[in-house]
């Protein structure tokens, strides 16, 4: 199986690397994991869905 490091899944799905590693640690990426202190992201994992927001929640709105 071919694996993508933190950083390059975080360009991929275009968030941080840190965002990725905390999805890592969480267990929202099926498939990652860990050697020594390096997170391995499967090249086909898909990207978490962000839980900070409802779906159809709109920015800015008043």
């Amino acid at each position: 199986m071919d694996y993508l490091t933190v950083k390059e899944a975080g360009e991929k799905w275009g968030i941080t690397g840190r965002m990725v590693t905390h999805y890592c640690v969480a267990g929202r990426i099926n498939g990652a994991v860990k050697k020594g202190n390096l997170w391995l992201v499967p090249v086909n994992a898909d990207k978490p869905v962000d839980g900070r927001r409802k779906k159809n929640e709109k920015r800015g709105a008043v």
